[in-house]
């Protein structure tokens, strides 16, 4: 693998360890004995939820959905792909994604899952957030609030398709 522009260790491995187990806290006590549809944004959310499900204890089943983006465009207006494989109505919902940057493309999702399903919940789960970020009026579950904006790569973020089997996060150098 080239490494040419992967820079400093943001997240190690065991950084990230902890922060999925917590997060998995947080979900666990929320949704104690209920039943809970995961959707994965994909392909960024897809190795967070995989660590992260292995850890909840309340039954969950899974969809996916997708919405190509740029990192920190706040605009984005890429067409939302969602097949819908799991009658949502009165679910709780549980929308995974490796990060929220701008916000941007996550506000997107969650008003098309509000505006076009009855839910009986929306949430968000992240490995962490960026400063900055646009307003998202659901209830939100990460580990770590970064405190800055750097363009990160690895654990599923990439930079031009690649890096993200990266197994930690570290600041991308252009």
């Amino acid at each position: 693998m080239n490494t040419l522009h992967i820079g400093e260790c943001v997240l190690d491995t065991e950084q990230i360890k902890r922060g999925v187990s917590n997060v998995a806290l947080q979900l666990n006590q929320k949704f104690n004995n209920e039943s809970v549809v995961i959707i994965t944004v994909i392909p960024g959310g897809i190795i967070f939820t995989a660590d992260l499900v292995r850890e909840l204890k309340f039954d969950i089943s899974m969809d996916y959905i997708s919405c190509l983006h740029t990192p920190g465009d706040r605009n984005n207006s890429s067409e939302i792909i969602f097949h819908h494989n799991i009658n949502l109505k009165n679910q709780h919902v549980v929308l995974i994604d490796d990060a929220i940057e701008s916000g941007g493309t996550m506000k997107r999702i969650c008003q098309f899952l509000t505006d076009n399903f009855e839910l009986s919940s929306l949430s968000i789960a992240t490995l962490f957030v960026k400063p900055g970020r646009v307003l998202i009026p659901v209830e939100q579950y990460y580990a770590v609030e970064m405190d800055n904006d750097d363009l990160l790569v690895g654990y599923g973020l990439p930079w031009q398709n690649k890096f993200r089997n990266i197994p930690y996060i570290s600041k991308l150098i252009k």
